[in-house]
């Protein structure tokens, strides 16, 4: 990851990279075990992406647009349903009845959240925040990124100051794992 530029751009680079993981697990046939690897792909994103609007995104977005307070909500309500789902993935293989049905209801919820961020979000945002606080927000975004957990952790907590002092912990943990069984969390 890291794409560069100011918090929109950097987050609207994710999106289109889980949309092609998505794409590239569809491609792929039914049962295939490269659906497994990619599912474990998309889920590193997902929770790495994830946590890092959480601990920067949402913040910004309570303090500096009208409704931010609904809105931050709203989104980490998401989040938690986008996290069940991969925690219920992780635990199956490619060839598991359930698991083609799962990858297509959490495309259906990631691709609404999405939507939502990128039409009402995102202009409100940008909207309400100057470009250098942007591009702040994207840096840390950024930095959060790269010691952000890989995995979902339902139980962490989703808001500051929690989120921001468990999230590093979890993300080492998560990479010494990663190792373990040679899934490479940053592919």
């Amino acid at each position: 990851m890291g794409h560069g530029g100011n918090v929109i751009a950097e987050l609207t680079a994710d999106h289109r990279e889980v949309e092609e993981l998505f794409a590239r697990i569809e491609a792929q046939p039914v049962g295939h075990p490269e659906r497994r690897t990619l599912v474990d792909q998309l889920t590193s994103e997902l929770v790495r992406h994830s946590v890092s609007e959480e601990a920067h995104l949402y913040p910004a977005v309570r303090r500096s647009v009208a409704d931010g307070d609904e809105l931050a909500d709203k989104e980490i309500a998401d989040h938690g349903t986008i996290e069940g789902m991969l925690k219920a993935l992780e635990a199956r293989d490619a060839e598991d009845p359930d698991f083609n049905d799962l990858v297509a209801k959490l495309k259906f919820e990631v691709a609404a959240h999405v939507r939502e961020e990128e039409a009402e979000l995102f202009p409100k945002l940008t909207a309400s925040c100057s470009p250098e606080e942007l591009d702040t927000l994207g840096q840390l975004v950024r930095r959060a990124k790269e010691t952000a957990p890989t995995w979902p952790h339902p139980s962490m907590p989703d808001a500051p100051p929690a989120n921001k002092l468990l999230a590093p912990g979890a993300g080492l943990v998560d990479r010494v794992r990663d190792l373990l069984i040679t899934r490479d969390p940053s592919s």
